[in-house]
Order: C-alpha cells, then structure tokens, then sequence
C-alpha cells in the first residue's frame, strides 16, 4: 500500500551517497541498512550515476522485494541525491513500489496476505501527480493479473469477462463484446481461422473512451491468444512453455483505456482485443489453407504457429473501417526472433511513421521503457507477397530471415495507410514466469497529454 504524506511510520528510509555513508551502514550501491536506534534505513545511491532513475528503480525493488515493515520513503532526500526531474522520479518511485508489492496472481494453499505501507514523505505537491499515479499502477497490476491467469481460467470468454466486471465502475468507459455471430458477421476470417479448432469461442473486446472529441482517435489493438499450441505446426513442448503469455498484447492495450478513462484523460482512443487460443483439432485450420481477411485481401496459412498476425490484421481493420481510428498502435508477443535480437531489454518497434516513432520514442524515455526502432524494407513486404502464388499474402515468409520484419510487413498491410505503429513485446511481456504490464506506462503518458 502507498501512501502519501500521511501517518508517519516508526521506520524511515533515506537515501545516502555510499561516500558518505555512516560507521556500519553497508556503503555498495544498491544496499540497505536498518540502524535501530536511530529508525532508519539507509539506501546507498552513486550520485552521478549515468541513469538515476533506473538506478533509483534497481535499489528500490531490491529492497522492497525483502522488506516487511512498513516505512516511510524520505522522497526530497532520494530528489536531492539524484537530481532527477521531480515529477519523474516521483512517478518511478510509486510504479516501482506498486509493481514489486503488488500480491500477484496465486493459488498456493498458504498466502502472504500482509499488506506493507510505503509513505512518501515530501515536501512537494504530489497530490495530482500521485493520483494519476495510483490509477497507472493499478490498471499495470490489472493487466499483469490477467497475463499471469492459467490458461484453464483465463479462456477469451474468461478475460472477456474479467474486463467487462473491471470496468463497470468507470464511468465514460464503453465495453463491447463481440462473439463468435458478432465475429462471422463482420468477416473476420482471419480470427475464426485460429478459432477454428478450439472448443471455447473466440471474443473481440473493444473499450471505447472519449475524453476529447476534437482530438484524432487512437486505436490501441492487442493480440489475446489463450493459449499457443501452434495448432498443426505443433510447437515442441519446451517452447509452449509461457503460451499463456500470447494475450499480453490484448490485455495491456485494454488495460491502457481503462486506466485513461478512469483518469478523464483529454484523449480520444479506442481499445481492440481479440482473444482465442489457437489449438489443433479435427476442425483446425490445416497448413496451405487460404482465409479471406476482414479487410478483402487473402491470405495462405503456410504455419498455423503464425498465428497471432492473422487475429491482428482482423483486429486493425476493425478499428479502422468499424471505429474510424486515424492512427493504430499494436501489441504484440508476436515473434521469437524479436527477443534473439533485442533479448528481454527493449520492444521491437516498427513503423513508417517518422513522428509517431519520435511521439513514442520521446515518452518512452520518461518512462524508462525501452523502445528499440527496427526497419520494415519494402524487401520484407516483398517476400510476405512473393513467398505465395496463390493468396495475396503469405502469414510465413520462408527461411529465417528477418522474421520479425516480415512479420510487421504483414501487418502493415492491414493499416490502409493509416499511421501505424507494432510494438513486438515478445521479450519484454514478461519475466520470470510474470507478466509485467510492459508499455502501459509509456502509452498512458503519451495519450493523458
């Protein structure tokens, strides 16, 4: 629990330089130090770190992450130290306390139920700031509940539900869930051909928020696959580990509205996620099969594991010709490759769109959530269109080349030359075996302003 300037706490923690660190405070970077008789607990900080605010986040989850008192943070101590612009050293403080003491999603017989307090002691006016803050942190912990929900408990009709009871108390925040007659309606084909061979229906969510009708409507477009099996192209048991992961994309973006909403952010967006597992099955989509998309173009399946641009591409014509977006950003855990190529410390990010990249990129740096750009070459759109000869599109390029740009080329066809952006989260959706929210932060900043 985070609180601000409120009951003082026995315990406080204050920031020191390790230079000037006190007769038995441990003086490494990153440690903590509990003297007794004075109430304190030193937390030793480089000054002139190259990046204080990450080293600031570093120290904090570390100790967060053992401590069980409650405690007050001495935040114009932490200011002081580390020069860092208020503002955002104060919302690095509160997301990084909230994410490392948030009780995550447990079904273990014996539960830790205490509930520790962390009160930021300042002399600054936080108020504003730290309510917004709160609503960020909470819809993070929202979508990171829904990443770590078991496969069983957390189908598309699950999470569909999941959201729809999560936003009855927001108000100005419209939900729709479109079913499976919803779905075949609107010919979404793309998305009944994963569906295909799973025995619980897909569903399309779509939450609508509208704080400022003037302003151009964003579009925040998620992948929710369950669960990846990689239907007829089995994916070997080693790599289904973490498929329940596949809906990070879907429940993130979802998440970002909800929390823009809750705020009354002067933005205009709209949140699609369109959730299935892809499972093989009598009634599965066979390898070779061509699938007429939403938007008309067609498509051969030559890797039913490349699933999640087929729900994607859907999704994006959906928010364009249904919802009139004028600009789409995309989530997605959509290729391995992304993470041999970034690994767990940046999201792929892909776009033709030089000022949507620079609008991203700029806010990225205030949150500390890396954005790395990665090219879409008019030879990837070329091989996603050579490598079939009969449908205008292929969902595998052949080889191993380039996967994730070929990837974000198919993708890209589906954007009706709207400005789009994918966001290949396949590395940074999670850690550890728990969702992390990633780009909720970033995406909130960026649409609240």
């Amino acid at each position: 629990m985070i609180t601000l300037n409120q009951k003082h706490e026995e315990l406080t923690l204050i920031a020191i330089d390790g230079e000037q660190a006190p007769k038995y405070v441990i003086a490494n970077e990153g440690a903590t130090t509990l003297i007794a008789n004075e109430n304190k607990i030193y937390l030793v900080l480089k000054a002139g770190n190259a990046n204080p605010k990450k080293q600031v986040a570093n120290a904090l989850a570390k100790f967060v992450g053992t401590n069980k008192y409650n405690v007050n943070i001495d935040f114009d101590a932490i200011l002081k130290l580390t020069g860092v612009d208020k503002t955002e050293l104060f919302n690095t403080i509160v997301e990084t306390i909230s994410f490392v003491s948030h009780k995550q999603v447990n079904f273990k017989k014996d539960k830790d139920t205490a509930n520790v307090v962390y009160n930021i002691l300042t002399a600054e006016d936080f108020s504003k700031v730290y309510e917004l803050a709160k609503i960020k942190t909470e819809f993070i912990n929202f979508a990171r509940d829904l990443q770590d929900t078991p496969p069983n408990l957390g189908t598309a009709i699950d999470l569909a539900d999941k959201i729809v009871d999560a936003a009855k108390e927001i108000k100005n925040l419209k939900i729709t869930v479109l079913n499976k007659k919803d779905i075949e309606k609107l010919g979404m084909g793309l998305l009944l051909s994963v569906n295909a061979g799973s025995s619980v229906e897909p569903r399309v969510v779509v939450a609508e928020y509208i704080g400022d009708e003037t302003k151009p409507k964003t579009a925040l477009v998620g992948k929710g696959i369950t669960f990846d099996s990689g239907g007829y192209n089995l994916k070997p048991s080693q790599f289904m580990e973490g498929m329940k992961f596949d809906m990070s994309g879907a429940a993130i973006m979802l998440s970002t509205v909800m929390a823009l909403a809750k705020a009354e952010a002067k933005t205009n967006v709209v949140g699609v996620g369109c959730f299935t597992d892809n499972r093989i099955g009598s009634t599965a989509t066979l390898p070779e099969s061509v699938i007429t998309s939403m938007n008309g173009l067609t498509v051969e399946i030559n890797n039913t594991d490349a699933e999640g641009r087929l729900v994607l591409a859907d999704g994006i014509t959906y928010a364009i010709r249904e919802k009139a977006a004028t600009r789409v950003i995309e989530a997605s855990t959509l290729t391995g490759a992304i993470t041999i190529a970034l690994g767990r410390w940046a999201t792929g990010t892909f776009t033709h769109d030089d000022a949507l990249w620079n609008e991203l990129e700029g806010f990225s740096k205030i949150t500390g959530e890396q954005l790395w750009r990665m090219p879409i070459f008019s030879e990837h759109l070329e091989k996603v269109k050579k490598d079939t000869v009969i449908a205008d599109l292929t969902n595998a390029a052949k080889g191993r080349e380039a996967g994730s740009s070929t990837a974000a080329a198919f993708l890209n066809e589906f954007a009706e030359g709207k400005p789009f952006v994918h966001l290949d989260i396949a590395g940074t959706a999670d850690v550890s075996e728990r969702g992390t929210g990633v780009m909720l932060k970033t995406l909130f900043e960026m649409l609240s302003k």
